[in-house]
């Protein structure tokens, strides 16, 4: 088994997300726009984040972090997507390869803690309004970034070491647009039963984890809010629909791609494609559209 080391395979075969070269043109059209809005709109965030001062405070610092993380977490898969339907044989070396995984769960990981930071400071701001400037100073903050790209790196490398020791003899398909450990897994050539069931725990505990304390944040932020006026409970129920609705489009690909896992290829790709393309379009989108501190400094900056 020694000598059937990850050396002999120098690269994968991607089988992509269809064989109709109609199809393709019509995917790169598509994915190509909606890449170009995703990395346009999160820079754009970031950008009037940074530059306007009304807009220096905790939360929105967690959103440029947020848009930040999306903004690579895009990049990760969708470039080498978009250049492979411009293949007609489409392969990615094991390099390329080992690095898809380890910054899509970099970036996914650390995204997840993030958005569990974004629910403590909403839950400080609306539970806790007199003590949110003392709660949520400077220093909170830049611990709380801090502690999302740790642990997503933390993550991230639990879970590459695992693949990096597996034996790959040949070269393997991937029926997919980019590399994730679920597919590469089983391409190794031993029973890897265990280990998946250890990757599987890995990625589920983070996952629920922070699932659960969100769940715990909003609850309590909205039995909060019903106690509260009219005019308070609005715009904190504004709020926390935005953060909700981020929750949901990002932890439920990824509960049915490494938590509960369907095995139907093409629903795979759909929650793939979901994951990796639409939710980081859609998140400056809702935080943009619902929020008027955001679109005031967009009129700030016009004029």
């Amino acid at each position: 088994m020694e000598e059937v080391n990850q050396s002999v395979v120098s690269k994968f075969i991607i089988l992509g997300l269809c064989d109709s070269w109609e199809l393709q043109a019509f995917f790169l059209v598509t994915f190509s726009s909606l890449y170009l809005i995703t990395i346009l709109g999160n820079t754009f965030i970031v950008v009037i984040i940074i530059t306007d001062p009304h807009l220096h405070s905790p939360m929105y610092f967690l959103l440029a972090n947020l848009s930040f993380i999306d903004f690579c977490l895009s990049s990760v898969t969708t470039p080498k997507m978009i250049t492979d339907f411009l293949q007609e044989k489409k392969t990615i070396s094991f390099g390329g390869c080992m690095c898809q995984i380890f910054f899509g769960h970099f970036f996914g990981g650390g995204e997840m803690v993030l958005l569990v930071s974004m629910a403590y400071d909403c839950y400080v701001a609306i539970c806790k309004p007199l003590h949110y400037s003392s709660i949520m100073n400077r220093h909170k903050c830049i611990g709380l970034v801090m502690m999302s790209w740790i642990i997503g790196f933390v993550h991230s490398v639990s879970q590459l070491v695992i693949i990096l020791k597996l034996p790959f003899c040949g070269p393997g398909e991937l029926d997919s647009f980019f590399c994730d450990i679920p597919l590469v897994i089983k391409l190794a050539c031993m029973d890897t039963y265990i280990l998946e069931i250890l990757i599987n725990a890995d990625s589920g505990v983070l996952a629920t984890i922070c699932f659960i304390l969100l769940l715990i944040s909003y609850s309590h932020i909205l039995f909060t809010v019903c106690f509260h006026s009219k005019s308070g409970s609005s715009k904190a129920l504004s709020t926390c629909t935005a953060h909700i609705t981020v929750v949901v489009l990002f932890f439920g690909p990824c509960i049915f791609m490494y938590m509960w896992p369907v095995n139907i290829m093409w629903v795979d790709k759909f929650l793939a494609v979901f994951y990796a393309v639409i939710t980081p379009l859609l998140n400056p989108a809702i935080y943009t559209f619902r929020n008027k501190e955001i679109k005031v400094a967009m009129r700030r900056l016009k004029c």
